[in-house]
């Protein structure tokens, strides 16, 4: 399964940070060809699912998530969500942990493991390397206000 890792410094305070980096609708617009559907009520929570569907006309595929660990940092502590990916072509998990810094900001840990139905196993590390760029784009781009 490949493994995806990026690590980030922002000057955002961990709880500004949090609430760009966990609007779920906004993630679908950093990335090309795609948009996010919400499929349970607002605020976020444990339970919340949410699609990721990405492609054009009739050729797309679904990145279906559900929020498995939803907390928000605060003061001084860091903040960690977990996704379990349930799609029928995607599968695996992602997470983001935004950890303060002791000198103000926050550091992200955008970790993630997908596994692309029916690519072999061969294209791991290409698919590691494509989504390293694409996810360490969006990262920069949540970051934005």
């Amino acid at each position: 399964m490949p493994a995806i890792r990026i690590i980030h410094r922002t000057s955002f305070a961990p709880v500004q940070a949090w609430s760009m980096l966990t609007d779920w609708e906004r993630h679908g617009a950093q990335v090309p060809l795609t948009r996010t559907i919400i499929e349970t009520p607002p605020p976020t929570h444990v339970g919340t699912i949410f699609t990721a569907r990405t492609g054009v006309s009739r050729i797309t595929f679904d990145d279906r998530m559900e929020v498995v660990v939803w907390r928000p940092p605060s003061e001084g502590s860091s903040g960690l969500v977990r996704l379990e990916k349930r799609g029928r072509t995607v599968t695996g998990w992602a997470e983001i942990e935004i950890r303060p810094l002791a000198t103000g900001g926050a550091e992200i840990h955008w970790r993630e493991e997908l596994r692309l139905r029916g690519l072999p196993r061969a294209l791991d590390p290409l698919v590691a390397a494509a989504g390293r760029l694409l996810f360490g784009r969006a990262l920069t781009r949540l970051l934005r206000p």
